[in-house]
């Protein structure tokens, strides 16, 4: 979404996990860690979606707009970044992991937390806001965007609950261009693992 929004012509390359390309030697030889998404540019190569997003801001971007350079504006795009990999996608992931790959049934402490943290969301857009508390996108929107809409597209979580989020996500879809094809349709498609995988 990063590369849309900066405008980017790139390469896009499907790594199917469930046929294992992720663990084939090409794909080893550039990440050891077998984690998706990775980027090669030039010579430089680096995973982790959030880093990715900042690189390419910080490397190609015109302007700050999608990762502003001041301090506290930074850091506040920051924490949503660290929020969504350490306490958002892990609340998510700890309600549906098991199930997709075939472990207990997740407890319901866990569904209570992932609404908690959709609590905690709903405040940071609140007033029609962006994540980060600003008036324009930053890739604190961008990596929450992908969490929801994943979160969404798997029928967790009780979205109705949040009509913040919900407003949110409509206004954030508008302004990514592609967002279609850079988004949703892989949201979709976990949504679609998800609830096919013996959910209970």
């Amino acid at each position: 979404m990063t590369a849309e929004c900066l405008g980017l012509e790139y390469n896009f390359k499907l790594v199917d996990l469930m046929a294992g390309d992720h663990m084939k030697p090409e794909f080893l030889a550039l990440n050891p860690m077998h984690n998706i998404p990775t980027m090669v540019d030039g010579d430089f190569v680096m995973n982790e979606s959030r880093a990715i997003a900042a690189y390419l801001v910080n490397k190609y971007g015109k302007n700050d707009q999608l990762y502003p350079k001041d301090a506290e504006v930074r850091a506040r795009v920051d924490q949503k970044l660290y929020f969504d990999m350490g306490v958002f996608y892990k609340a998510f992931g700890d309600c549906v992991y098991p199930i997709m790959f075939g472990g207990p049934m997740p407890g319901q402490d866990k569904f209570d937390k992932l609404k908690e943290v959709l609590g905690w969301a709903e405040g940071f857009v609140a007033d029609n806001k962006f994540a980060a508390g600003t008036d324009n996108l930053t890739i604190g929107d961008l990596a929450l965007i992908a969490t929801y809409s994943t979160i969404k597209a798997a029928s967790v979580g009780d979205l109705e609950n949040y009509p913040n989020l919900a407003a949110w996500f409509e206004k954030c879809c508008k302004l990514i261009p592609n967002y279609q094809k850079v988004n949703e349709e892989g949201a979709e498609a976990f949504g679609t693992w998800y609830k096919t995988a013996g959910k209970r």
